[in-house]
């Protein structure tokens, strides 16, 4: 730790611990050892640790754009050659994510007060989320590869517990189970990869990785090995294909933990993968199949999310769909356009999820087709919903039509290619966000509308507060230095983006709605809809290949171990059983007779030892 850093800097590393430190506060009211029925207190000291956690990160973030990045570093570990440390990056990248994290986080927290005041498990909820809220914290300012990975375990750890928080419902359980088996898979590629490329180099942090990568090059097989599992972990983190089904199953848990699942987890893990771009130099298949998994994923989930018509699920898979394109950013070496896309559209999905939130807690539905006629009865909600949207797609002057602006300026100099990628994905989007906005908040009231109210003031306040940060996000964007200048894209660039909005409200607006529609007459419309609906029977080739697989090589494991293993054994030790048996019988009592055949044991033990030898 340098002495010469302010004291915000000095302390940066409490920020974390605030998180954490609401999750030790809450225990007593979890574990009941104070009255349940008295679980307020909890959620209010953990609003109160995230707003510390928020001012302590807004003075750290003025202090880095007033001195420039800092580092800290804490020995931890010493063992043989093993040095280990506990070290933050203070880089203007992760402080701004780290804001983002603990404002959204805060945002989220008033919000669950409201949306969750009858819950009678409130104070585990509001532990969970400080659990949460830590990992993340964590993660975004980590500078060192393995503290990284133990980060981004805990994040997994946090996502199992919240997504399976209502755990005596079937579905909730299968859902919370599914998340953390997928995201395991991605981490055990990234665990291979942290432990062979920490032997290989012998140091973990990411500036001296950076070093011994430039200097040393790794064969062509090892270097695209390394990559493929350096990415698994943020590819399985940002529900991309093939790992991307978790995302939607967990749309089963709490909505105000959804809020954060679909802006700022799915942020963590691209900011871990910007960190890790600088090793992948040397591995160029380990790029293009970040741009295959990011195309795939970006056009793929704009189209399952136009044939869902479960209010949440349209956001989850436009989710996989926006982080689809942060992927083909990264891989095309395009860093800040990376940042600009999570910081855009973490903003505007949690407003629209806390839009859809509000839906679900005065409707008690989530089936689109059986809502309509809000926009009357929840205005705070509706206008949410309306500049969520706005702010997501290219739409002027917000911050989508900043980010895909640039991004056809910049993706277009180096891969004209993925230039459709990005404006179908934002005509697809736009087309998603106008379908829903019309069946949800306009035509007539039906029977679980009529007497629907708008929301309570804890989830209006943090609703509309959103609202405003997402109309300023163009003009927070430009305050960061990194990304001064970048408003510079042709007015060609513009034109294209504002088109594709256009198009894709156009065709939401023009399209007919109603009850049926999610079902067609059409056997060839119905079947192009069971199609995406079902997310092109993804999980259902999974269960067909991968899961039949490993649980045909399971029973045959088992069969193994209970007939031939156990069968060796047991046929052992009827042996042993039976000349037991058999020598009680030759019992004679005479001592002499035991030291001769002792004897005689010791001259065959020694013969044979000296055979041996010689």
């Amino acid at each position: 730790m340098t002495s010469a850093l302010t004291l915000p800097l000095q302390t940066a590393w409490f920020i974390p611990l605030y998180g954490l430190a609401g999750m030790i506060v809450s225990l007593p009211w979890a574990f009941g050892w104070f009255r349940r029925d008295a679980h307020k207190p909890p959620a209010y000291l953990n609003i109160l640790l995230t707003l510390v956690a928020v001012i302590h990160g807004s003075l750290v973030l003025r202090d880095v754009m007033l001195t420039g990045p800092a580092l800290i570093r804490v020995p931890w570990l010493s063992v043989a050659d093993l040095n280990l440390e506990i070290s933050f990056s203070l880089s203007l990248t992760n402080v701004s994510a780290l804001e983002l994290i603990t404002g959204l986080s805060l945002l989220s927290q008033i919000y669950s007060l409201g949306y969750m005041d009858k819950e009678w498990a409130l104070a585990r909820f509001f532990a969970l989320l400080g659990f949460f809220e830590g990992a993340m914290s964590g993660v975004v300012l980590s500078d060192s590869l393995f503290q990284s990975y133990f980060l981004l375990e805990m994040l997994t750890l946090s996502t199992y517990l919240l997504v399976g928080f209502w755990y005596a419902q079937p579905l909730v359980v299968t859902a919370a189970r599914d998340a953390f088996l997928t995201k395991r898979v991605g981490d055990v590629l990234l665990l291979m990869s942290v432990v062979a490329v920490t032997a290989w180099s012998g140091v973990t942090s990411f500036e001296d990785l950076y070093t011994w990568s430039a200097q040393r090059t790794l064969f062509p097989l090892a270097a695209t090995l390394l990559g493929l599992g350096l990415i698994a972990g943020p590819t399985g983190k940002c529900a991309q294909f093939p790992m991307h089904l978790w995302l939607d199953e967990a749309m089963e848990g709490p909505n105000p933990a959804s809020i954060l699942r679909n802006s700022v987890v799915v942020t963590c893990g691209a900011i871990v993968l910007l960190k890790v771009m600088p090793l992948l130099q040397n591995a160029p298949v380990t790029l293009v199949v970040l741009q295959v998994i990011g195309a795939i994923s970006a056009i793929g989930g704009s189209l399952v999310s136009i044939a869902q018509v479960d209010i949440k699920r349209t956001l989850s898979y436009s989710t996989t769909a926006y982080l689809g394109l942060v992927f083909i950013a990264i891989s095309l070496q395009v860093p800040v356009l990376a940042l600009l896309l999570l910081y855009a559209h973490a903003v505007s999905k949690a407003l629209l999820s806390m839009s859809v939130g509000g839906v679900i807690a005065s409707t008690n539905c989530q089936d689109i087709t059986e809502l309509g006629g809000l926009a009357s009865r929840m205005p705070a909600t509706t206008g949410s919903f309306l500049i969520g949207g706005a702010g997501l797609v290219g739409l002027l002057p917000l911050g989508g039509f900043l980010c895909l602006a640039q991004a056809v300026e910049l993706i277009g100099a180096r891969e004209v290619i993925f230039v459709p990628v990005f404006l179908t994905t934002n005509v697809l989007t736009a087309l998603n966000l106008t379908r829903v906005f019309r069946q949800v908040f306009l035509g007539q009231s039906l029977a679980k509308t009529r007497r629907a109210a708008e929301v309570n003031w804890l989830m209006a306040l943090p609703m509309v507060a959103l609202a405003v940060i997402v109309l300023l996000t163009p003009f927070l964007l430009i305050r960061l230095e990194s990304l001064d200048g970048l408003l510079a894209f042709p007015l060609w660039a513009a034109a294209l983006v504002v088109i594709s909005g256009v198009i894709g409200v156009s065709i939401g607006g023009l399209i007919p709605l109603n009850k049926a529609w999610s079902r067609s007459l059409n056997p060839i419309l119905r079947w192009l809809q069971d199609l995406l609906e079902n997310d092109f029977y993804t999980e259902r080739f999974y269960r067909v290949t991968i899961v039949n697989v490993v649980a045909s090589f399971s029973r045959l494991a088992g069969w193994f171990d209970s007939t031939v293993v156990d069968g060796v054994l047991h046929g052992l030790a009827r042996i042993s059983l039976q000349s037991a048996e058999g020598l009680k019988l030759s019992i004679s009592g005479q001592t002499q007779s035991y030291v001769l055949t002792v004897i005689a044991a010791i001259v065959i033990l020694l013969s044979s030892l000296s055979w041996i030898l010689n």
